[in-house]
């Protein structure tokens, strides 16, 4: 029976999403113009928030770029927000654009170094507690002097490759097939279950690296894009934000390795799963065949490889350029000596990244409606109106709380200006600012792992090609994400209620620190990113 037109473009609106889902986003499209005319702007600003954040959830429903791109266009077009504004908040993060689109393709043309040392890791690792743990403090390691965004794509570009190893022996096929990974249909009914509890395996690793991100991106100012927002405008150096941060961020890492530990001992929320005896066998199998298969020509590529690995966190530590350009340069350096020359087989590095720098693009649309409908005002003028150590106490739970819903560095962005101003008035003295300091970075960067929402690389690993495969959700992820969530939260809280203040006056005392006049910070426009 031929379809009516209007069925079609019911049908294709969306595509293969659930009808119960393109009705619910007809019905915010119908709801946010009535709210923010009839009822009041600021509550339409919040709801679109909370829309916004039910298209993340349903990620594997429909990827949120569309729905979230239609909640955006309407929020400019009603007025919630302006293009100007919209192109405001793209201009301030251009840097993260540009790491998305150069640094994780430059990442994909390192792949072949990339699944050499992580296979080896793999199968040398027997024990899985000491595999989560090497990957925690691997990707702590690495996210404190390297961008958390380009950890996760490392991680993502080789967990991609071991699934697809396994899934074409599973399926019946040579490793080094021709496959097409992302359906079951051809795996045998015999390797099902071992395909299961593989994912599981994998899922573990991926968030015990995501969280790995976390822990270490806190500690220095070059680790998240809002540490050197907040290290700028409190006039710290790289060792003096070190220090400032040691007393939350110490005790916090610790219990986190810890955490590690409990959550796979007792297979707590999704933790646990043993890497499976067939699948280790097949993975031995593809390194010995590797190993063997390899020529010169092969050897010579990892060996430029290795050389730009080198190049890429000499770069990125010593901050020789912006973060998406070193990775253009990977990019060149890594096609021109490896002898990737054509187009199409450079488009393919690309296919990754670009849905989610559109996507990012939109998330920047939402924050610019928070930014002109002030929805964070209210909360801010509360937390200033404390005073003592209450303040510091309740400016690491308001930044924890808004950071699980909304992007850490708008969050901390808009708390150290707002403490700033509070500073140049004369409302607190400079050693409060800087404690204050302390509690907006800690407060923006631990709680927010509790969803994909509040960092940039939850969010990135949510929405790749890998989290479909391995069957990781929002639910799922948040639900992973939990025990480290309240072991994180509440020992940073600790750290900031109980540490902090004599700890830093212990490095006053030692001459490790000294007390900055109200004049020294150095000002700078608000700016948001990841």
């Amino acid at each position: 029976m031929a379809i009516s037109l209007g069925n079609a473009l019911i049908k294709n609106f969306l595509g293969k999403a659930p009808d119960w889902y393109k009705l619910a986003i007809i019905a915010f499209l119908i709801i946010n113009p009535i709210v923010f005319f009839l009822i009041d702007p600021f509550v339409a600003g919040w709801l679109l928030v909370i829309e916004f954040i039910f298209t993340l959830a349903m990620a594997l429903k429909c990827y949120p770029l569309q729905p979230g791109g239609l909640l955006a266009i309407e929020a400019v077009a009603i007025g919630m927000t302006s293009p100007e504004q919209v192109k405001h908040e793209l201009v301030a993060n251009i840097e993260v654009l540009l790491l998305l689109i150069f640094m994780v393709a430059g990442i994909y043309f390192m792949k072949q170094l990339l699944l050499f040392i992580f296979t080896k890791i793999l199968i040398g690792i027997q024990s899985k507690t000491l595999l989560s743990l090497s990957f925690v403090v691997m990707a702590a390691f690495l996210s404190a002097f390297l961008d958390a965004l380009t950890v996760i794509a490392v991680v993502i570009s080789v967990t991609i490759g071991f699934y697809s190893i396994y899934h074409k022996v599973a399926s019946g096929q040579e490793p080094h097939a021709s496959h097409d990974h992302t359906t079951d249909m051809h795996i045998r009914e015999v390797s099902r279950n071992d395909l299961e509890n593989y994912r599981s395996f994998l899922r573990s690793l991926l968030m015990h690296a995501g969280i790995g991100t976390a822990l270490g991106g806190v500690m220095t100012m070059v680790g998240e894009p809002q540490n050197l927002i907040i290290a700028d405008q409190a006039g710290w150096m790289f060792g003096e934000f070190i220090l400032r941060m040691a007393p939350v961020t110490l005790p916090v890492f610790f219990c986190g390795l810890l955490t590690c530990i409990l959550v796979e001992k007792f297979q707590i929320c999704g933790y646990g799963t043993r890497l499976p005896e067939n699948v280790r066998k097949i993975l031995v199998d593809f390194d010995e065949e590797e190993r063997k298969r390899r020529t010169n020509i092969d050897y010579a590529k990892l060996g430029v490889q290795v050389i730009i690995a080198v190049w890429l966190i000499l770069g990125l530590a010593l901050h020789l350029a912006a973060v998406g350009l070193i990775g253009l340069t990977v990019i060149i350096l890594a096609t021109s000596f490896t002898g990737i020359t054509e187009e199409h087989a450079l488009g393919k590095a690309f296919e990754e990244a670009l849905p989610f720098t559109a996507l990012l693009a939109v998330f920047f649309s939402i924050v610019a409606v928070i930014i002109d409908q002030h929805l964070f005002a209210p909360i801010i003028q509360m937390v200033l109106s404390l005073e003592g150590s209450a303040q510091m106490t309740m400016f690491y739970i308001a930044n924890g709380l808004l950071s699980m819903v909304s992007d850490n560095v708008f969050v901390g962005t808009v708390y150290i200006n707002e403490v700033k101003t509070a500073l140049t008035n004369g409302v607190i003295t400079r050693d409060q600012f800087d404690m204050l300091a302390v509690a907006i970075n800690t407060g923006t960067n631990l709680p927010s792992v509790a969803t994909p929402n509040g960092q940039a690389a939850f969010l990135f690993a949510l929405t790749s090609a890998l989290a479909p495969l391995i069957r990781l959700s929002y639910g799922r992820m948040v639900y992973m994400a939990l025990p480290y969530t309240i072991v994180l939260s509440l020992v940073g809280l600790a750290g900031i209620e109980f540490m902090l203040v004599p700890m830093t006056d212990w490095f006053h005392d030692m001459g490790w620190l000294s007390h900055h006049i109200a004049e020294a910070a150095s000002q700078i426009a608000p700016a948001t990113g990841h």
